[in-house]
């Protein structure tokens, strides 16, 4: 700046002095020479990620939680659906004396506009709740047949994060509340494409199929040698028992008459057993009183004698002589060894003299 001061005004132009390297300043252009190598090396090494040519357009989020008093069966089947749906999110669980609604707050909280909400009851009986939040419908379910993957161990085996194909019985095409539900499957286990935390591969497929009046849920490895399907699991079975128009309530569009609730189940199974136990009781009171009875004495049937042969009558012989006494061996020899024990002591007296 000063050489360029002077020269503006006229001036001789000094320049400026060049300040003098050190050892130091010397070394670090070849560091940064080296380390440009390295970083280029690693780049030549690095297998490239792949590349989203796309924007992420459908933002569907979903919410899966439970109530409180779930088993670990229940739990482990939670983790799993969290873990094959890559757009899904986890909260705390809730409180059973807490009501349905507010979970479209909570929804609306964790910015999710669909749900999968367990509800365990007596410890022992589960329940699916299928929801597009806040403005609906919704479907509840009884979830039956409950089959985890720790739990089968199957040979099939899926990319974390992936997409799945969703595979649908024909008959979900036939009846209208079918139909629904379908679309709402759809929309609930079918990840967007170009997700943050998906993986742009499609190898595995989600089946629901209609048998018994219920919904079979399916998951299967594609093989790419020769496209088979290999089960991964979970596995479960949906009992629909109603759908309604709002999200967790409302007025209700479709209720199932085949369904029959697990208490009404555990009741008739129990009646089944008292009938039996009462059966057995009745019989043996039955014999009781036949026991107890006089013994009917049923007259002489002449037929009956028609092919009874009689047996040969034994001439009976009177004997007028007394019959001789039975020799009794054992006593007589006692007697024989006695006399001849007697008579060999005689001889040795005898000889004593």
């Amino acid at each position: 700046m000063a050489a360029a001061k002077r020269k503006r005004r006229g001036g001789l132009a000094v320049q400026a002095k060049k300040p003098k390297r050190n050892e130091k300043d010397a070394k670090q252009p070849a560091k940064l020479r080296d380390m440009a190598e390295e970083a280029e090396e690693e780049e030549r090494d690095r297998i490239p990620g792949p590349v989203c040519k796309g924007k992420w357009k459908n933002k569907e989020r979903i919410l899966i939680f439970s109530s409180r008093g779930i088993n670990f069966r229940t739990r482990h089947l939670m983790q799993d659906l969290r873990m094959l749906m890559p757009h899904s999110k986890a909260d705390t669980k809730m409180d059973r004396k807490d009501k349905l609604f507010v979970i479209n707050e909570v929804c609306e909280m964790k910015n999710c506009n669909k749900c999968i909400y367990f509800e365990a009851k007596k410890k022992q009986d589960l329940y699916m709740w299928l929801s597009n939040s806040p403005h609906g419908p919704s479907a509840k379910f009884l979830v039956q047949n409950i089959h985890t993957l720790a739990e089968l161990k199957m040979t099939g085996n899926c990319l974390k994060g992936s997409r799945p194909l969703l595979s649908f019985d024909p008959a979900f095409d036939e009846l209208p509340h079918y139909a629904l539900l379908k679309e709402l499957l759809i929309q609930i286990f079918s990840t967007p494409r170009y997700h943050p935390k998906s993986q742009p591969f499609v190898d595995h497929v989600f089946t629901f199929t209609i048998l018994d009046n219920r919904i079979w849920f399916r998951n299967f490895q594609i093989i790419e040698e020769d496209a088979a399907l290999v089960e991964v699991g979970p596995r479960f079975v949906l009992n629909l028992i109603k759908i309604f128009q709002g999200s967790f309530g409302g007025p209700t569009l479709y209720e199932n008459p085949h369904y029959q609730s697990p208490n009404m189940h555990r009741r008739i199974i129990r009646s089944i057993t008292a009938a039996k136990y009462k059966e057995k009781q009745q019989v043996k009171d039955a014999q009781k009183m036949k026991k107890k009875e006089p013994k009917t004495i049923l007259p002489h049937d002449p037929t009956a004698d028609v092919f009874v042969t009689p047996a040969e009558e034994k001439p009976i012989e009177i004997q007028w002589v007394k019959p001789e006494p039975k020799v009794d061996l054992k006593a007589r020899k006692k007697r024989i060894y006695k006399r001849q024990r007697k008579m060999k002591q005689k001889r040795h007296s005898g000889n004593a003299k």
